[in-house]
């Protein structure tokens, strides 16, 4: 565990491709995708909240803090990590950094925020995020509490685009194989959940064999 890392799941988006609602409550297996993905999230950090918006009741159940976004009309994943950078800084002092996760990736490696720190610290960056295959995953990633200022000026001037705003400050990525399937599979769409179900069953719903495929062997 990463005792200097706060995590943040970002919840907060409008999910039109899945006709609404919040996707992370969407089920597979029975359970919500938030579920799963907080079973993986939980060994790696001290603390985990959430950025949604509107009415935290419906999010109650997780017993998690629900962190709104600070800047109005929705302006994307950055006012999210925005709003998790703010509330690091004020009600977790000794967390200087913060990892996001999005609430629709339910297969996140359990040594995700492990990892990114390392690529942080190889490429001497002050930015990392995930990338499968070559795909980079800019929501997914980990940001210093002391850049919240200079991300609050970039929203405010209109920024909205992720890999541009960490593109000033340099980016490392970690990376993973995107086989036997993809760790950052994202459920953006209703058909997406049934694949969501294939990939579910293949790994048993258990983080520890997510990686053990994820590495390329099967599970004992």
């Amino acid at each position: 565990m990463r005792s200097d890392t706060l995590a943040v799941v970002l919840a907060g988006g409008l999910a039109r491709r899945m006709g609404g609602g919040d996707k992370p409550l969407r089920t597979i297996g029975g359970r919500p995708l938030l579920d799963h993905l907080l079973d993986r999230l939980r060994p790696q950090v001290p603390a985990i909240i959430l950025n949604a918006n509107g009415d935290p009741a419906r999010f109650a159940v997780h017993g998690l803090p629900v962190v709104p976004d600070t800047l109005p009309d929705h302006p994307g994943p950055l006012a999210g990590i925005l709003a998790a950078l703010d509330h690091a800084a004020a009600a977790y002092p000794g967390l200087p950094w913060v990892a996001s996760v999005t609430g629709d990736a339910p297969f996140i490696p359990p040594d995700l925020v492990a990892r990114l720190h390392a690529a942080r610290v190889a490429a001497d960056a002050q930015l990392a995020c995930a990338r499968s295959d070559g795909q980079a995953h800019p929501p997914i990633g980990l940001w210093p509490v002391a850049l919240r200022e200079e991300l609050r000026a970039a929203l405010l001037a209109g920024e909205r685009k992720i890999d541009r705003w960490t593109a000033r400050f340099g980016c490392a990525h970690a990376d993973w194989p995107a086989a036997p399937y993809d760790p950052f599979f994202n459920a953006n769409a209703p058909e997406d959940l049934a694949e969501a179900e294939r990939i579910l069953q293949a790994v048993g719903g258990e983080p520890t064999n997510e990686a053990q495929l994820v590495q390329g062997r099967q599970p004992a």
